[in-house]
């Protein structure tokens, strides 16, 4: 029984605008709550307290751990994640991870405390106008300030976060509002008002998909390029069986990993700046790109006008201000992609499959004459075998894997294997640093029996290195693999390729060394500042140091059988880059390989 039921039917226990709150978040089906308490959301924090035994609320030790948190628990389930704030910097402290959902299509609500409805305006202690702050990077945001309203506008925004391009939704609701007591239970289901929302549902037409393949049927070199748009959709199966039956090959996006399996014969796994060098000559030869749910972000397209430019383009998209955004489509679809592959599938004839056994075969030459590689180091662990190593030790579990941003996130993307969708988190639009760790402790949480890995830089672990102390108090068993170069590498990889090796702020260790202006001459720095064993002990996590290469699969071996939270800190040379490379703004021809 709700609490407002139970309200209406003894009438003891006065209902406020926090009971509401949250009753109606349990009403959307929220099992798991991200919150951190302040002055203008205790009333929230102490109707969560009522509902404890339906709703769990995590107590992250920083906001922005709590965003990117939702984040994790939403990018990993399809479900909407949930994080609250208080007013002012509690509020402020969202911004990033409200920037990061919208960047990359994830459904997450952040509630916030706000001032008194009679002071907003005055610049009272811990005010901030949170909405225009955020008004750009979310999908939709409210002010509420009559209780009656709260009902409907959190039905609403559940509503908006999921359909559609699913994305961020701001719910800031005045201390007053929270408090007001309500004589009568509310209605949980209310209409709702939305005249301007009308979200994209419709399928694609059955000209659409007739000419989508009519376009197959007549290409030679058909290439497959694949976003997180068919995560959004839940459309890996489907793209699967097309896939399959057409024998076109596969590549993906740094979001889309995962929605076709890494490990298929047909896969060439990720394009673009950090992709591989067969994925993009494939992009660059072919002359079919059936773009699925993807937006031709810089990172994928380099210079624009000479991306795929020997190709038709077929673009399914559910957002229509991304079709013909930044790339004319010569059959653009704005429509679901799962729903349209599903009609491709059942329209496709044995006439429509083409004959492109040369261009698989061409593709094959690709893979085996440029694969991934990197030179061995001897006793030093390079990060590229130690992410090899542990998708060999993992690759037949169930694995969750988050990262940072920099190097490291590249090379994850590049060395490990993603066969199923929603297993792999990564900040890709927005690339925020810090977003590993609190992402991992979210995943962690909607899936308290999978292995969960936060493979993590030693720059980008710092930026949340406080959420330790979360997956100890929470019980989250997280697995932090942390490459430690003791460098920002990828700022770094920059220096070395087009700054004549300047250091400028990118060594992490004391000013006074010799590589804080590049002139070291040491292969691994072997006194690391900080000592992040000491630091994971403070807070209550097992942790170990690994230096040598001979030592490190039983250390990965180690941490992946602990029990609880486990930090294994990898010393690595710092002197390695992500190959290959295509430097911003240029084409397939300028790519960097050695």
């Amino acid at each position: 029984m709700s609490l407002a039921e139970e309200h209406t039917k003894t009438q003891q226990t006065p209902l406020n605008g926090s009971d509401i709150l949250v009753d109606a978040l349990i009403r959307q089906g929220v099992d798991t709550i991200f919150a951190y308490p302040g002055g203008a959301s205790m009333p929230i924090h102490q109707s969560l307290t009522k509902r404890a035994s339906e709703l769990r609320t995590i107590l992250p030790r920083h906001e922005q751990g709590g965003a990117f948190a939702a984040e994790g628990y939403a990018r990993s389930t399809g479900r909407v994640g949930v994080c609250v704030a208080t007013s002012g910097p509690g509020a402020t402290n969202l911004v990033t991870g409200l920037a990061d959902a919208k960047l990359d299509s994830c459904p997450i609500i952040a509630i916030t405390g706000q001032v008194p409805t009679a002071v907003i305006g005055t610049d009272a202690f811990q005010e901030t106008p949170i909405v225009e702050v955020c008004r750009a990077i979310t999908k939709h945001h409210y002010l509420v300030t009559d209780v009656n309203d709260l009902a409907r506008v959190v039905k609403e925004a559940f509503y908006i976060a999921t359909t559609g391009r699913p994305g961020p939704v701001l719910i800031d609701v005045p201390k007053n509002v929270q408090n007001t007591i309500v004589d009568e239970q509310p209605d949980f289901d209310p209409p709702t008002y939305l005249p301007g929302y009308r979200p994209d549902t419709r399928h694609a037409a059955p000209e659409q998909i007739r000419q989508v393949l009519a376009a197959i049927r007549r290409a030679k070199k058909p290439i497959l390029y694949v976003g997180g748009g068919a995560i959004h959709s839940d459309a890996a199966d489907q793209l699967m069986i097309f896939a399959e039956r057409t024998g076109i090959p596969v590549t993906m996006t740094l979001m889309g990993l995962g929605a076709f399996p890494g490990t298929h014969e047909q896969s060439l796994h990720m394009l673009g700046m950090h992709g591989t060098e067969y994925a993009n000559y494939a992009i660059s030869e072919a002359d079919l790109l059936l773009a699925f749910g993807v937006r031709f972000d810089d990172r994928v397209t380099g210079k624009l006008e000479d991306f795929a430019k020997h190709g038709k383009i077929v673009h399914i998209e559910i957002d229509p201000s991304e079709i013909h955004k930044n790339k004319e489509a010569h059959i653009p679809i704005n429509a679901d992609l799962k729903q349209s592959l599903i009609a491709l599938n059942a329209e496709m004839a044995p006439a429509d499959i083409p004959d492109i056994s040369g261009w698989k075969q061409q593709c094959t030459d690709w893979k085996e004459k440029h694969p991934l590689r990197y030179k061995d180091a001897g006793d030093f662990i390079l990060p590229q075998y130690a992410i090899s190593e542990l998708w060999q030790q993992t690759q037949q579990d169930d694995v969750y894997v988050t990262v940072g941003v920099g190097q490291h996130q590249m090379w994850a993307a590049q060395y490990y294997k993603f066969d199923r969708p929603r297993r792999w988190l990564s900040s890709s639009g927005l690339g925020s640093m810090g977003f590993g760790l609190p992402a991992a402790m979210g995943v962690q949480a909607a899936h308290p029996g999978s292995t969960v890995i936060d493979i993590d830089g030693d720059g980008s672990f710092q930026m949340n290195i406080q959420e330790l102390a979360t997956l100890h108090c929470e019980k989250l068993p997280v697995k932090i693999l942390l490459l430690n170069n003791q460098h920002l590498g990828m700022v770094m990889q920059w220096e070395d390729r087009f700054h004549a090796s300047n250091r400028a702020h990118t060594y992490l260790g004391p000013v006074d060394h010799p590589e804080a202006t590049g002139k070291g001459e040491t292969e691994r720095i072997d006194e690391p500042y900080p000592d992040f064993v000491k630091i994971a002990a403070g807070y209550g996590v097992a942790g170990r140091h690994v230096r040598s290469k001979q030592e490190f699969p039983d250390a990965l071996a180690e941490m992946l059988a602990s029990d609880g939270p486990y930090l294994l800190d990898v010393l690595c040379p710092y002197q390695e880059h992500v190959l290959p490379m295509i430097p911003s703004g240029h084409t397939v021809r300028d790519m960097i390989t050695e």
